[in-house]
Order: C-alpha cells, then structure tokens, then sequence
C-alpha cells in the first residue's frame, strides 16, 4: 500500500466494525476496488478505512503480490482475530430475529434420576408437550450428584428430583413432599404390629438403592442419628426391582409412596413410617444467578401439586383412595 503519512485523518473509533469489515474483505478478495464493490461502498471509503487501520495498529497490514494485495505477517495476524468478529456481527440480527420467533421452541435438557423419569415427570412431560409442543425435551437419566455435575457444567437447564443436601451454588425449591413407607411381604410380622418402631424395622435385613443415592444416604441418616444398628442385604437400582425382590422375601425396604402404584398391594405389605423417616422432598434445582430460559419457566410451571399427589395409605396399610 501507499505511504499513509500524506493521507487525511480518517477517525473510526465511533464505529470500528466498518474499518474491520473493509479490511477483512480486502484480505479475502485481494484487492481494494473489489472490496469496495462488495461492500457498495467507493474505493476512496475502503482506503481511508485500511489507512486509519494502519496508524491504529502501528503496522503495515498489507503487501503487494503482483497485482493482487497479500496480507502482511501482521495483517494475517489481524485477519484471524478479527474475521470471526465481523461475521458474528454481521448476522447478529438474524441470528437475533430467529431466537426472538424461537423463543417457544427450542431445547429444554432435564437432568433426573429414573425415579423421578419413572414416577414424577409423565404427567408433567405431558402437560408441558401440550403447551411447548415445538420444544425438544431431552431427559438425561442420572443420579443427583451426577447431575448437579451436568447442571453446573451447563449440560443440564435444570434438575427436577430430591436433593438431600443442597450445595451452595444452586437454589432448590420444593415442590411437594411424599411420605416414607415401609414394604415387606405379605404377612411379615412387622406388617401385624400396631405400632412400628426403629429397632423393630432394624431387625431385618434391608433392600435399598446404592449408597450413592438420596433414599440409602436418608435411611442411613435416620438409623445413625437414633445410633440403631442395622443391616443392608442388598443394594440394587430401581423401585420396580426393590418391590419384586421384597415380594420374594429377600428382605425389606423403605420407599417413598411416590412409587407405589394400587397394584402393589396385592404382593406387598406396605405401611406409613412417616413418623420414623422424614419425608422425601422432589422439586427444581437451578444454578444460583444463572437465567432460566423461556422453556425452563414454562416447564416449571406445570409442575404442579395436583399432578404429583400420590395413592395415601392408612396405618395398616390399607390404600385410602
């Protein structure tokens, strides 16, 4: 290029995208007339806007090949940091107008545990695809430490499960609560007392999820606070799979009534043990200071309690509805 030293002052600091624009497609085309043409704009505009580049950055941006401009070592350094630039600025109002008409569609990403996927979220998922039918839901089946994992590492919009203890960073509120039953096969003699307590359920071996899990750590909590010792036969994932080995007499469990459905009466004995076992919370973990996006909002509004109420149990056993 020319010497710059006789050209006027050209003052781009009010709008740099232009400048940088000028520059990028001289890079790309090779040459300032054509810039010019691409950018509807006169050869004169395009020089001036290269120049003030110049005595901006202190360097010369570019060289000549022939008939043809090349950028210079600096320039090339120049042309790949601020190409991305350009081009997200540039289709920044489409991109724009298209979230703005998706605010409704999209993708929501839910991390939950198979309880809550099994027992929890089907009438909840079918409220919601009524109201967001263009929305992608996808579940993500994990554990709670593993998503809180998925939550912070932005792999997950939100958890919706029980949270034992709820880490600083995120917020959980509660959405409803379900009491803890004791399930054992029919007959067992501790299905005929009258009245349960902790040292006559810990005189039989335990069927409970893996430690790893809110409902091993809850039971475990509860027997260590009363310092009553206890045993676990079997640790093993799944209600479905806890209820069937129960009903084959390979021990006992404590299960939240969330996943009791009314045929399991017919194989099991199942009794409240709410005044033994605090009740199991479900509700909606977020990442404290982060916004919920439209399709997390209006998936937390359809949960609601009337759709998480649970078959109730008298003390004998007896489903009350």
């Amino acid at each position: 290029m020319p010497k710059t030293a006789a050209s006027p002052r050209f003052s781009y600091k009010s709008d740099r995208l232009k400048p940088l624009r000028a520059f990028c497609q001289t890079v790309r085309l090779g040459s300032v007339s054509r810039a010019a043409e691409a950018l509807f704009i006169s050869q004169p505009a395009v020089t001036l806007q290269l120049q003030a580049l110049e005595r901006e950055f202190g360097v010369v941006l570019f060289e000549r090949a022939g008939r043809r401009l090349v950028p210079s070592r600096e320039g090339q350094l120049l042309y790949e940091m601020a190409q991305p630039l350009v081009e997200n600025l540039d289709g920044l109002v489409e991109r724009f107008r298209d979230k703005v008409s998706g605010l409704d569609a999209g993708e929501l990403r839910i991390a939950a545990n198979s309880t809550t996927i099994l027992y929890l979220l089907p009438a909840i998922v079918a409220k919601f695809r009524e109201s967001q039918p263009n929305v992608r839901l996808s579940l993500h089946n994990a554990i709670t430490a593993d998503g809180t994992d998925l939550l912070r590492n932005d792999d997950a919009d939100l958890i919706v499960g029980s949270l034992l203890d709820v880490p600083s960073d995120l917020s959980y509120e509660t959405v409803q609560r379900f009491e803890q039953m004791l399930i054992t096969p029919p007959g067992h003699p501790l299905s005929q007392l009258p009245r349960l307590e902790l040292a006559q359920i810990a005189q039989y071996p335990l069927i409970l999820p893996p430690r790893r899990q809110v409902t091993w750590r809850l039971v475990d909590r509860v027997f260590q606070q009363q310092r009553v010792p206890y045993s676990v036969s079997l640790e093993v994932g799944g209600w479905e799979v806890i209820k069937q080995y129960v009903a084959l007499d390979m021990g006992i469990s404590i299960v939240p009534a969330l996943c009791l459905a009314p045929d399991d009466a017919r194989q099991l004995a199942i009794r409240p043990v709410g005044t033994l076992f605090p009740p199991r919370t479900y509700g909606v973990a977020v990442r404290r200071g982060r916004p919920l996006s439209a399709q997390a909002r209006a998936f937390i509004e359809c949960i609601q309690p009337d759709l998480l109420s649970p078959r109730s149990y008298d003390q004998t056993g007896h489903s009350e509805r």
